[in-house]
């Protein structure tokens, strides 16, 4: 029997809405801003899914924003559903603390651009809930397993759903390890971009130089090794790992440092931190960080 199971065994599901925090958030809240692009990032995960359930998918919520002119709050919607205009309907799970123009229990409809967070409970894990986990990392470490406890749920690093396409950093990382996976070589240059990262070496070994002559020759010298490393040492293996990306850093509107977590079936994980760069065809992959 999965955790969820068992919780919801013992209590309702009523109960584990009551549990789910409901908090003010601040508009320059760097971890909660994130975590809301985040979750309109993969909403199409929750669309898709909420169609058609899978067995293992035990409980699926929405949270939106509520504004009643005078105050504003991110309330979370159950039993949701999308009309064939996209229009979000839900019944409001939260007694609201801020707002007077919707009431728990209430079936509200609402737009979807108001949305800021999705989660499914899917076979016993937290999938989604990028506002729960933002509030859950504010705190230390240590009061992790309690905050857990208090709201019954198991939270690990999930899965991410991004779409597989340039729209985002995160997307161009995995399109880049689908070209590793598929061992596709033009694939996968396709997916870097030489230049930004030979400016990115440069900048960091503090050369100073003039013209785009030593930036363009570097950018083909670290092509032809990507090229060769593939050719000689083979690919990386992404196939059947579960990946989270619970970090961006913004380093400049175009270049972000993106931490990717891989999760073995084994229940292993290895950590990268990748640079991606966003130039007139979408993002791309720079170089990755040890």
């Amino acid at each position: 029997m999965g955790f969820l199971s068992k919780f919801f065994g013992k209590r309702s599901k009523a109960d584990l809405e009551e549990q789910l925090p409901v908090v003010h958030i601040a508009d320059d809240d760097e971890r909660m801003n994130w975590a809301i692009e985040k979750a309109i990032a993969t909403l199409h995960y929750f669309q898709d899914n909420l169609l058609q359930p899978d067995p293992v998918q035990q409980y699926f919520s929405v949270k939106v924003l509520i504004d009643d002119g005078v105050n504003r709050e991110h309330l979370w919607l159950t039993s949701p559903s999308f009309d064939d205009e996209g229009n979000l309907y839900g019944i409001v799970g939260n007694k609201p603390v801020y707002v007077n123009s919707v009431a728990v229990n209430q079936k509200i409809g609402i737009d979807p651009r108001f949305i800021s967070d999705w989660m499914i409970i899917e076979d016993g894990r937290l999938i989604g809930g990028y506002t729960i986990r933002a509030i859950r990392d504010g705190k230390p470490v240590q009061e992790w397993a309690e905050f857990d406890r208090q709201i019954g749920l198991y939270i690990d690093e999930g899965i991410d759903y991004f779409a597989h396409d340039f729209s985002t950093p995160e997307g161009a990382i995995l399109c880049l390890e689908d070209a590793y996976d598929e061992q596709d070589i033009d694939k996968a240059v396709d997916c870097k971009n030489f230049v930004e990262e030979a400016r990115l070496l440069l900048m960091k070994m503090n050369d100073i130089f003039s013209g785009n002559d030593i930036l363009h020759t570097t950018a083909d010298i670290l092509r032809t090794s990507f090229i060769k490393s593939l050719e000689t040492d083979g690919f990386p293996v992404f196939r059947d790992l579960r990946r989270a990306f619970p970090y961006r850093k913004k380093i400049t509107d175009q270049l972000y440092l993106i931490t990717e977590v891989c999760i073995f079936p084994d229940g292993g994980k290895r950590t990268h931190q990748i640079y991606t760069f966003k130039g007139e065809d979408g993002w791309r992959v720079l170089n990755l960080v040890q």
